[in-house]
């Protein structure tokens, strides 16, 4: 399954990707975001692997991200991968003027086992939680407002 999000921040890019490319801003507009732990390489750089933590109601989710392209401030691609979901997601943050940037988020899933049937019955609800992500990185990022005080 593939699907495309985006969004428009009013902030320059290079201010954008800043608070993006900071893991410690994660838990501000990442719901549920628990903690970040490099396992190879050095984080942030292309070729690093994490290990990331989220915790969704009662359920405890960790994944492993890779990235695989940080060409910042222009884009940042990476793989996302946990029990029975494989997701590749390329994001690009294209300057719309002084003080606007668009970041349009590409994302192509695929499942395994069990997340077969969920992602054939409820296509939508990868991209819906996608599409809140950037919502929440923007009030993050425009207001300073943070999902998980």
């Amino acid at each position: 399954m593939k699907y495309t999000c985006e969004i428009e921040i009013d902030l320059p890019r290079e201010k954008m990707v800043a608070l993006f490319d900071n893991p410690d801003n994660m838990k501000f507009w990442m719901p549920g975001f628990v903690s970040m732990t490099p396992l190879t390489g050095t984080p942030g750089r292309e070729g690093v692997q994490s290990l990331l933590k989220f915790k969704m109601g009662k359920r405890d989710i960790e994944m492993i991200e890779s990235i695989t392209k940080r060409n910042l401030p222009e884009e940042f691609n990476g793989t996302y991968e946990t029990k029975g979901v494989f997701n590749i997601q390329n994001n690009r943050f294209v300057s719309l003027g002084p003080s606007k940037t668009k970041w349009i988020s590409e994302s192509e899933c695929r499942f395994s086992g069990y997340m077969k049937i969920f992602g054939f019955l409820m296509p939508g609800a990868f991209k819906k939680q996608s599409y809140k992500y950037l919502v929440h990185f923007k009030e993050f990022a425009e207001q300073g407002k943070k999902v998980n005080e």
